[in-house]
């Protein structure tokens, strides 16, 4: 007696799927990262700064729309499923981009230097390799950096308690 017929179960069909695996495969993130922070050289020193860096000169909207540009590798990353602690890290890490890159000039330099960018993309292909194996670094970084946003949300709270006390004890 022959076995009883059993169709194949095709998955469900995803047509974003495909495109999103090839706009979003390590060749192009790792190019756009390039052409993010590092794609020009400054002549006559090693100093590579990308479109970001030149978008940031200007005044104003040029770090937003950097950060605007960088989230692209945030949504990619999530797109892949890259695990959640990373992509916390990730938007850190383009926040301090974004925030310290707002103040002129030192901001410029610091955007060059820093590469939010490069390091995002290290951090998604590092987790991407490795899915389920989180360091100590980066619960260490997102422990480090909610106690630097605790203080400075509590230092004014702090020096307005002190003039208060002091007004009392006078």
């Amino acid at each position: 007696m022959p076995d009883r017929f059993h169709p194949d179960v095709l998955p469900p069909q995803r047509p974003w799927r495909a495109w999103a695996e090839r706009l979003f495969s390590d060749d192009n993130l790792d190019r756009y990262a390039h052409l993010l922070d590092d794609c020009f050289r400054i002549p006559g020193t090693r100093i590579r700064l990308g479109l970001d860096g030149l978008i940031g000169l200007i005044p104003g909207l040029g770090d937003v729309l950097g950060g605007i540009a960088s989230c692209v590798l945030i949504l990619a990353a999530w797109v892949r499923g890259v695990p959640y602690v990373a992509l916390v890290r990730m938007m850190v890490n383009l926040a301090i981009d974004v925030l310290i890159g707002a103040i002129p000039f030192l901001g410029d330099i610091f955007d060059i230097a820093w590469k939010a960018n490069r390091r995002n993309y290290r951090l998604m292909t590092r987790h991407l390799r490795q899915p389920r194996r989180h360091t100590w670094k980066d619960y260490a970084f997102l422990l480090g950096f909610a106690a630097v946003i605790l203080v400075v949300l509590a230092a004014p709270l702090i020096v307005l308690l002190v003039i208060i006390l002091w007004l009392l004890h006078r």
